[in-house]
């Protein structure tokens, strides 16, 4: 059966759970040690607390922000900085060492018993999207850092039998710059040193913006940011599901089998600039009707795949199923050059971004797509130019790391909820995540978190805190079984 929502706690037991927790870090802090007789269920105890401690943060990275009356952090922007800075001193807080490296990430590390070791790597985005929610990204780093600071105050955090280091990528959705991953491509050691080059809309580059905070960046260093792979034992994410199945299913929790591949154009649409009252309609050759066909194109395709791609090689009966179930396709950006409500345009740009579990059909799509672009277009008069911008594969998580944590997953839920009957559920993401780049470096594993009624990217974007509690509980679990 589906986990109810958990029951609250009595006033009075709060009070005593942090009665508990002041008295239990005092002593912990002057070296007291506890044996099991002493307190039964500390890390039962000290996940509760937590909760509350994850709650607040998370609120206040929340406030963070670029801009007034909403959330806004893109790559090193004055508000990505203080972010940055913030959970630096948080990850100091659970007794870890901590750096910023040279493309931003913000590193925190305890070497445990084996500092040779292989190290487990836990890490998500301290970068928004415009106008966003307070858990996408951030509830990931904060989650491990609860965890951490869980094993810090029981004594076992130098009992880890391999390194932890926990990472806040600096950009993972691209906002600023178009090209996503920035921060964790260059720790997997993907990111093209061509990329310290892309510029923003105002013409600063990623090399630039760096340089304005003190981080001096060359494609030599760039290089060397790579973590060697057999450093590294396997690459672990939490992360809020930004989708609805969860929330249906009645589970705060669930594993995640893999993540849809994903790729990101750039469609540039060139006519004839002139005036909006004196070009007759049979003369035009206007790149803002061209463009809206295109989209239009789009949308069919992906809501019918099946009636446009065809068995030649590029794409097979497989492939169309596969793209039935998963494919999406958004254009969520458009420009037009000059922009002006009296004038026909002479450009129009915009955005597609297109995903897919089949990386075979997500190629055939963008086939097909394009072909059938450069056709409207030059029946349409006007040029039309196609850009990848980004491209990122398919991933399918590892078996080992999806097993651990759908253990850890059921042990918390257990400790919260009693019983549970039910499999822990078991999804795909169609939303990309740093877990992308890092399984170009090592094995990864996601957990996901439920979101109400599956809105992300958008202030509306809500964890119950008894799921922020579930969560950290999670990765609790998961990093004993390193003790």
């Amino acid at each position: 059966m589906a986990v109810s929502p958990y029951t609250r706690r009595s006033v009075m037991t709060i009070l005593f759970d942090y009665l508990a927790l002041s008295l239990l870090s005092t002593a912990a802090s002057a070296g007291y040690m506890f044996s099991d007789a002493g307190i039964s269920s500390r890390s039962d105890l000290f996940g509760k607390i937590l909760r509350d401690e994850a709650v607040a943060r998370l609120n206040e990275l929340g406030k963070v922000s670029d801009a007034d009356g909403y959330l806004e952090r893109t790559f090193m922007s004055p508000a990505s900085v203080r972010a940055g800075n913030l959970i630096r001193g948080w990850m100091e807080d659970a007794g870890l060492r901590t750096w910023v490296d040279q493309m931003g990430n913000v590193h925190g590390r305890v070497e445990g018993m084996n500092a040779n070791a292989a190290a487990l790597l836990i890490g998500s985005h301290l970068d928004t999207v415009v106008d966003a929610g307070i858990f996408d990204g951030s509830l990931g780093i904060i989650s491990a850092l609860s965890a951490l600071k869980v094993l810090k105050i029981n004594g076992t955090l130098g009992k880890l039998r391999r390194p932890i280091e926990v990472i806040a990528f600096c950009d993972e959705e691209g906002v600023r710059f178009q090209s996503t991953f920035l921060g964790s491509a260059a720790v997997a050691g993907i990111l093209p040193v061509t990329a310290l080059q892309i510029s923003d809309k105002s013409g600063v580059t990623v090399q630039d913006v760096l340089k304005e905070n003190s981080i001096e960046i060359s494609e030599e260093n760039l290089l060397q940011l790579k973590y060697d792979p057999g450093s590294v034992w396997g690459y672990v994410e939490v992360h809020i599901e930004q989708g609805p199945v969860l929330e249906q299913l009645g589970f705060p929790l669930g594993v995640v089998r893999g993540i849809a591949g994903q790729t990101r154009l750039k469609v540039t649409v060139r006519g004839s600039q002139g005036h909006a009252g004196t070009v007759p309609m049979s003369m035009r050759q206007d790149p803002m009707a061209a463009a809206a066909e295109l989209i239009v194109l789009l949308e069919r395709l992906c809501k019918h795949p099946k009636d446009f791609l065809s068995f030649d090689g590029h794409c097979n009966d497989i492939s169309t199923e596969s793209l039935s179930n998963s494919l999406v396709c958004t254009v969520g950006e458009i420009s037009t050059w000059p922009s002006a409500s009296n004038v026909i345009p002479g450009q129009v740009t915009f955005t597609v971004d297109l995903r897919a579990m089949d990386d075979m059909g997500r190629e055939s799509v963008i086939y097909e797509l394009s072909n059938q672009m450069y056709q409207i277009c030059e029946r349409r008069s006007v040029s039309c130019v196609v850009d990848r911008k980004h491209d990122a594969n398919a991933v399918i998580c590892d078996s080992e790391l999806r097993s651990q944590l759908k253990a850890a997953a059921y042990s918390a839920l257990k400790k919260m909820a009693g019983e549970i009957q039910d499999e822990i559920p078991a999804l795909m993401s169609g939303a990309g995540h740093d877990a992308m780049a890092m399984s170009h470096l090592t094995k990864v594993g996601m957990l996901f978190v439920r979101c109400r009624g599956g809105i992300s990217h958008s202030p509306a974007e809500h964890v119950l805190d008894d799921d922020v509690w579930a969560a950290g509980l999670a990765v609790l679990a998961f990093l004993e079984t390193h003790l």
